[in-house]
């Protein structure tokens, strides 16, 4: 059969199979970069919790260092740490010890002061 044409058949995809591989492919992008998102949303999260250690750390060594008696009742202020504005409130009560006095720092973010991002208890004792 030379000089006769041969017929070939050329294989494609079809414009449906296509558009449901365009979706496949966009469904997964859109998945990892939801993903992507959700891990930078809890490293600053976690940032802001490890930042808000430190501030109430930083308050009660404030009080351990410069030996105080604080009296009984509620403060509150605000203060900077890495960049990130916090609010803290620092409740101080009697124990049954009147020797000893309970100082509870809970620390807020400077952008929502209903939660709670650090809370740490120490106690002072009276210095004769």
């Amino acid at each position: 059969m030379s000089g006769a044409l041969r017929s070939y058949t050329v294989r494609g995809f079809t414009l449906l199979e296509v558009l449901v591989a365009l979706v496949i492919i966009a469904i997964a992008l859109a998945a990892a970069s939801r993903t992507s998102q959700m891990a930078t949303d809890s490293t600053f999260i976690v940032k802001q919790r490890l930042v808000a250690g430190w501030v109430a750390e930083n308050h009660l060594a404030r009080h351990r260092a410069v030996r105080d008696w604080p009296d009984p009742g509620t403060s509150s202020g605000e203060d900077t740490q890495g960049g990130l504005v916090f609010t803290w409130q620092e409740n101080v009560t009697n124990t049954p010890n009147p020797l000893f006095r309970r100082i509870e720092v809970k620390v807020f973010s400077g952008q929502d002061p209903n939660y709670s991002l650090a809370t740490l208890v120490s106690y002072v004792a009276k210095t004769k």
